[in-house]
C-alpha cells in the first residue's frame, strides 16, 4: 500500500467550508459589537463631557482656595457684580486664580492674577469670564468670554440648611435677613444633549491655611 502524499479534494472543500463558516461567525460577531458599541456612543460621549467639565470646575475653585488666592480671614469664592460684554449686570460666583486656566487663551502676553466669574447663558451654555487685575482698564473694561461648554442649561444654588439639617436648592442667589446676596456651599450644573440630561455638583471650598496635604 502507498502513503497518501497529499489530501484529497473532499478534505480540502470541507476544510474551506469550515473555515469559511469560522470566518462568517466572527465577522458576524464584530459587527454586532460593533453596532451595539456604536448605538450609545452618543450616552458615552455625553457622560465623559459631564465628568471631565465637572472635574475641571472642582479643581479651579480649588486652587482658588489654595494660597496666595485663598487669604486667610476671607472667602477666596466671592459673589460679584460683573458686567459681561451682552451689557446686563449680574451677581456671578467669581475667584481668582494667579496663574490663569488652561482654558485662558491671551491676545498678547499672559498676566498673572486673573479675576474669572462663571455665567449660564440660555442656548450658549456655560462661560468663563476673566481678564486680569494688572491690565490698565481692570475696572472699566469687560472681562473676555470663554465657552466652558454649551451643554450647561441651568446653574442651581445648594445652600445647606441647619435647621431641617438638609440641602436645599434654588434657581437664583439667596439674601440673608440683611438683604445682602449670601454665596451657596454647592453649585448644581444641569447639562442636556438632545433627549440625554445629568446633574452634577460642584462643592465650594474653603480658604485653606498654608500648604495642601498629599
Amino acid at each position: 500500500m502507498k502513503r497518501r502524499a497529499a489530501f484529497t479534494m473532499l478534505e480540502i472543500l470541507i476544510a474551506v467550508t469550515l473555515v469559511g463558516l469560522l470566518l462568517l461567525a466572527l465577522n458576524t460577531f464584530i459587527f454586532s459589537m460593533g453596532e451595539l458599541w456604536g448605538r450609545n456612543t452618543d450616552v458615552r460621549l455625553f457622560e465623559q463631557h459631564v465628568r471631565n467639565v465637572t472635574r475641571f470646575l472642582q479643581q479651579e475653585l480649588e486652587r482658588a482656595a489654595l494660597p496666595p488666592a485663598g487669604r486667610s480671614g476671607q472667602n477666596a469664592i466671592v459673589l460679584k457684580e460683573i458686567k459681561p460684554q451682552n451689557g446686563s449686570t449680574e451677581n456671578l460666583i467669581t475667584f481668582e486664580l494667579p496663574q490663569g486656566s488652561r482654558l485662558i487663551h491671551w491676545p498678547g502676553r499672559a498676566l498673572p492674577d486673573v479675576e474669572c466669574s462663571l455665567q449660564v447663558r440660555e442656548r450658549e451654555g456655560l462661560f468663563l469670564l476673566w481678564h486680569s487685575r494688572l491690565e490698565k482698564n481692570f475696572e472699566d473694561d469687560p472681562p473676555r468670554e470663554t465657552v466652558i461648554t454649551p451643554l450647561v442649561t441651568a446653574l442651581g444654588y445648594e445652600y445647606y440648611d441647619t435647621d431641617f439639617k438638609r440641602w436645599k436648592t434654588e434657581t437664583t442667589l439667596q439674601r440673608d435677613p440683611s438683604g445682602k446676596f449670601m454665596a451657596p456651599q454647592r453649585l448644581r450644573l444641569k447639562f442636556a444633549y438632545d433627549k440625554l440630561t445629568r446633574e452634577t455638583v460642584v462643592t465650594l471650598p474653603n480658604t485653606t491655611e498654608g500648604l495642601p496635604q498629599f
